[in-house]
């Protein structure tokens, strides 16, 4: 995520005073407003932005129909040089609405300038590797013996049900959508009301990209109802959901009456393991990175500091001092660093888990906290909260917060870090910090992660795969495997004489 510089997007003041937006769902090519209407808000301000109306299970079934239909009649599923060219567009249609998403993004997800940029600066690249893959991956030819041959053909699946949370929609959604139609799937994307506005438009992009056929993309902002619906679907013969781990093992149940196949990646809990010979100096601003980036709601997110004791007080005094200063503040501020969360409800709820970890014994090295005072006051800000915590069964430990909130360990043996680091349900990532190379290696083997940074965090890669080990996930998102998701494999095998 690093190397992306902070610019201002052209007309980004007029562009976040406008108050009349109105989002629709994207059904088989029409713009359909049907289901309980709701209001959007801005989490920096508590103000109205637009309205939405909250898809339920008809017009899940809507679009579950409508893409059902562009598989078989479009001929989108046999044509990989249609699907290449339309991700290439696609791309190109992000890339060209790139100010306006940033905008957007600040204004109804809350991130900072910088942070909105990353976000969108991802799907146009997930865009373009996934066009490469829909022209390369393809079957296998064998000879099995004299006269036999076997042919190995990669089929789509169908229709595939993209489930998406509200914490990055434009990245998390093209995560999926795009191996998706690289392919050959057609998509029905449900995406959270939290987002309704930026659900708008991407599914606008979406539409308007150059070669698309109709219905093969649907996207519809819903609720519960919405996504049981797909999830139970015969229809729908693959899920690909982004997610906490509760909701995951809940459509991991729905969908195994159909034995579906399923993407999953959940819930994290990612440590940053600290030991005596790191660079302490790239340690502090990376972990100050890893903990405020979007506010802390991403499943990534660095929210456990394992420290070796020799340089324990070190690390604690320095990156104190640097999370007391981080620079709180809505995205319309140039000098915010780190926005509000998703609306006051999360605020509240980071807040009793941090209350009920120092009440079980945590030390607050740093007391964020909710922003009580002053016009933040209006909306959902929290201030960086950093504890020390001795036990690794305490619940600031074990479960994952989705907030800007650091729980500090003292570790003293290599053994011990790789206890305390896979001592909890998650596997998504992990980050080790150290300049010896064969210590490097032997933790990158024992910790229970399906990604693991050296001396940084966050470096990813559509090339590579991204996925959790245990409760953080099943199948990867990114990669080659990324494909298994979506694709049949089929033998044929020729007998020639």
């Amino acid at each position: 995520m690093a190397g992306i510089e902070s610019r201002c997007p052209i007309g980004r003041e007029t562009y976040m005073a406008r108050n009349d937006r109105k989002a629709l769902h994207l059904i088989g090519g029409e713009w359909i407003e049907a289901g309980e209407p709701g209001e959007s808000f801005d989490p920096a301000t508590g103000d109205v932005i637009g309205t939405y109306s909250l898809a339920g299970a008809a017009e899940a079934g809507l679009a579950i129909a409508a893409a059902g239909g562009a598989f078989t009649d479009t001929g989108w599923k046999d044509d990989h040089r249609l699907r290449a060219s339309v991700l290439n567009a696609m791309a190109d249609a992000f890339e060209a609405r790139f100010d306006e998403l940033v905008a957007l993004t600040g204004l109804e997800n809350g991130k900072v300038n910088l942070h909105a940029q990353i976000e969108i600066g991802i799907a146009p690249q997930t865009l373009r590797y996934n066009a490469a893959l829909a022209l390369t991956e393809a079957g296998r030819a064998a000879e099995r013996a004299p006269g036999q041959i076997s042919l190995t053909l990669k089929q789509p699946v169908g229709v595939a049900g993209i489930i998406a949370p509200w914490n990055s929609p434009c990245a998390l959604v093209t995560r999926s959508l795009a191996p998706a139609l690289a392919a050959g799937c057609t998509a029905v994307i449900m995406l959270p009301r939290q987002t309704a506005q930026l659900n708008h438009l991407i599914a606008q992009i979406i539409a308007a990209t150059k070669g698309l056929p109709a219905g093969v993309v649907n996207l519809i902002t819903g609720g519960q109802q919405a996504g049981e619906a797909i999830v139970a679907s015969p229809q729908v013969p693959t899920i690909s959901f982004t997610g906490s781990t509760a909701t995951g093992r809940a459509i991991a149940a729905n969908a195994a009456p159909r034995v579906k196949r399923l993407g999953l990646e959940l819930g994290g809990k990612t440590p940053l393991i600290v030991f005596d010979d790191a660079n302490l100096d790239a340690v502090t601003p990376t972990a100050v990175a890893a903990l405020t980036v979007f506010s802390g709601q991403f499943c990534m997110t660095g929210s456990r500091l394992l420290v070796q004791r020799g340089v324990a007080a070190k690390v604690a005094q320095a990156l104190g001092e640097a999370l007391s200063t981080v620079r709180v503040g809505p995205a319309s501020d140039p000098a915010s660093e780190m926005g509000p969360l998703i609306d006051k409800a999360n605020v509240e709820r980071v807040d009793r888990m941090v209350e009920a970890a120092i009440a079980a014994g945590a030390k607050a090295i740093v007391r964020g906290g909710p922003v009580t005072d002053g016009e933040l006051a209006k909306g959902a800000f929290y201030r960086p909260t950093l504890l020390e915590v001795t036990d690794n069964q305490a619940d600031i430990v074990q479960q994952e917060v989705f907030g800007p909130v650091l729980a500090m360990q003292v570790f003293d043996t290599e053994a011990q870090a790789v206890a305390l680091a896979n001592g909890t349900e998650y596997g998504l990532a992990a980050s080790v910090w150290s300049r010896d190379l064969d210590r490097q290696v032997r933790m990158a083997r024992a910790l229970d992660a399906g990604t693991v940074w050296i001396n940084g965090w966050a470096a990813l890669s559509d090339q590579f795969e991204e996925g959790g080990f245990k409760q953080s996930g099943l199948g990867r998102m990114r990669g080659l495997a990324v494909l298994e998701d979506f694709i049949e494999h089929k033998h044929i095998s020729f007998v020639t004489s």
